[in-house]
């Protein structure tokens, strides 16, 4: 699901912190769990747009199945990821 936050410039790290993601593996990704166990999990892409992020969002519903590859269970739209949507939105606007 991807969506646009109209978001002056800011450092990555600080930003996802503060909505509860941590990073991931690639530097332009990051996570936040939704329990103790690393799955499922929302992963998190951005790009930075020169009026804003454009976020790519999904949620990650079990590791990748094959030795080798990057395919996972994934959900990429649905209630639950506008729900995370609305959490992140709300967040900003404090």
């Amino acid at each position: 699901m991807k969506f646009i936050l109209k978001q002056k410039a800011v450092n990555p790290l600080q930003f996802f912190r503060s909505l509860g993601y941590h990073p991931d593996h690639k530097p332009e990704a990051f996570i936040r769990r939704l329990g103790r166990n690393n799955f499922p999990r929302f992963h998190i892409y951005f790009k930075t747009l020169s009026d804003g992020l454009e976020l790519n969002l999904h949620l990650d519903q079990k590791n990748a199945c094959y030795a080798g590859t990057t395919a996972h269970s994934g959900d990429y739209d649905g209630e639950v990821l506008e729900q995370e949507v609305e959490r992140i939105k709300n967040i900003l606007n404090k």
